[in-house]
């Protein structure tokens, strides 16, 4: 038991480390395609989340799938509207007279 805990902990920390250094090489004209592509993702996420709140399993499970699913609206609703803004930035000017 101790054994896989520790190997889930070092696969969480080697994926903290790879996802900064993948992020920090992405150039910003591909940040907005990939911030969609994480929004998607991050779909899936709400969506495995509301399956665990709604199992039933027990009190703590419900917990836990409730604070995901908190996680996961807030990352999905952000991620929309940081990719609505930078798309905002290369919409051509209609003001002009």
């Amino acid at each position: 038991m101790v054994e896989s805990l520790l190997v889930s902990i070092y696969i969480f920390v080697m994926a903290i480390f790879i996802g900064i250094e993948v992020i920090a090489k992405v150039p910003p004209l591909l940040h907005t395609p990939l911030m969609s592509g994480t929004n998607a993702i991050s779909g899936i996420t709400l969506v495995g989340s509301l399956i665990s709140a709604g199992a039933g399993h027990s009190w703590l499970s419900a917990i836990l799938g409730l604070l995901a699913v908190i996680f996961a609206t807030v990352n999905v609703v952000g991620g929309f509207l940081v990719t609505d803004r930078m798309l905002e930035m290369f919409k051509k000017d209609k003001k002009k007279n």
